[in-house]
């Protein structure tokens, strides 16, 4: 699959790794620190056509760098304007190459919110604001809370609560995926959430959500009143869960995951981390089309905690806003994580609060995320309102707007 999403280059970082990141040639690089009000551009997934097609290109508006082989086989940079890029899509699509073409649209389009998303009675706008999803888990041994909710009627007091504390969506579980954690059947994890979704669906007008990962767990809370599945494996559990999404005629997040709840934190390793995670989860979008599900109703989550170290985590997270290039909602958990208390100097879940709300406002800020999935709802609507505040911010003079009148 190609991908093309656009990069920063910052002229006074250290660059090696960047340069390392993108496999340019030692003589290339001074080109691109050169092409000042220029667009960058990262592609991967590239084959024989493609590579023999850029080789080719002569355009002033662009300069197009293929990578070394032994360190990026299939990649190329482009440094270009827009109107360079999207000349370059429409000879791209002339040539017959329309897997490049669609792949420098999405790039050029990557700038654009998504296509509004209603779940229930509500319409999720995307690039108003971020949106806070309340986490309830129905489970014994969440990282976090287990065991705290796990009776109905305890569950139900909690999700009103975060309902009352402005939660715009519930997503309600009844599996733990903590590291290490083992799967619950198909009956355990129903008896836990149906009664849950019932309750709340008699009760509140917020939308609600199931993580699960099992096909029939989706049927039985989408019966019951649940509008969107947050599925942590990304369609790699179930087969059947997308098909069951798209019958349903409900919305579908994709996460992405190294292994399994059980092995994920067992050493993982990547050579690119941003790269295999857009990559994973643009595989998973296409097999959620694939199965009935439309384009606008799937989100994807990056997958924070789940098979990533403390510094893929944090490198996730700086480079969030590259998602964007898959023209989807980006779902975005760090709610009490390990790494969370890992930086902080080894805080417990019980005191990542602070942790939480700084990383919550980082990816706001940096227009990273649209929906954030946390624990702690009105603590996180007040830091959330003041990044998007900030992130939106217009007023800077008349130097910077329309004059006042």
């Amino acid at each position: 699959m190609i991908l093309a999403r656009p990069i920063s280059i910052d002229r006074d970082a250290d660059l090696e790794p960047v340069w390392e990141r993108l496999g340019l040639p030692t003589p290339a690089r001074q080109l691109l620190l050169d092409s000042v009000g220029r667009a960058h551009l990262l592609l991967t997934g590239l084959g024989s056509p493609e590579t023999s097609f850029l080789r080719e290109v002569a355009d002033s508006r662009l300069t197009c760098i293929l990578s070394e082989p032994e360190i990026r086989p299939g990649g190329a940079t482009i440094s270009a304007t827009r109107a360079g890029i999207e000349a370059l899509a429409r000879l791209a699509e002339r040539g017959g190459l329309e897997a490049l073409a669609r792949a420098l649209d999405a790039a050029t389009a990557s700038d654009v919110p998504p296509d509004p998303t209603t779940l229930g009675s509500r319409t999720f706008r995307w690039g108003e604001r971020t949106f806070v999803m309340g986490v309830v888990n129905v489970t014994p041994d969440s990282f976090s809370d287990g065991g705290q909710h796990l009776e109905r009627h305890a569950a139900v007091h909690h999700a009103l609560a975060l309902a009352e504390a402005g939660a715009d969506l519930l997503d309600i579980g009844g599996e733990s995926t903590r590291p290490g954690a083992a799967p619950v059947s198909v009956d355990v994890e129903l008896e836990r959430v149906l009664p849950v979704l019932e309750a709340l669906r008699a009760a509140t007008d917020v939308p609600v959500s199931v993580d699960t990962r099992k096909a029939d767990v989706a049927r039985g809370a989408l019966r019951a009143g649940a509008v969107l599945v947050n599925d942590v494996s990304g369609l790699g559990h179930d087969p059947a869960l997308a098909a069951a999404v798209a019958e349903a005629g409900a919305a579908l997040a994709v996460m992405h995951i190294q292994g399994t709840p059980e092995t994920m934190q067992a050493d993982p390793r990547y050579d690119d981390v941003v790269a295999e995670v857009i990559g994973s989860l643009a595989g998973s979008l296409e097999r959620a089309v694939a199965a009935g599900v439309p384009r606008d109703r799937i989100w994807v989550d990056p997958g924070i905690g789940f098979g990533k170290t403390v510094g893929h985590n944090l490198f996730l997270l700086r480079h969030l806003s590259e998602l964007r290039v898959l023209g989807a909602p980006v779902l975005v958990g760090t709610s009490r994580k390990r790494f969370l208390g890992a930086v902080a100097g080894g805080r417990p879940p019980d005191r990542r609060l602070a942790g939480t709300l700084a990383s919550m406002a980082a990816v706001a800020v940096l227009h990273g995320a649209d929906v954030v999935r946390v624990h702690d709802v009105l603590e996180a609507k007040d830091a959330l309102a003041v990044a998007d505040a900030i992130a939106r911010a217009r007023e800077g003079g008349d130097l910077w707007g329309p004059p006042r009148g």
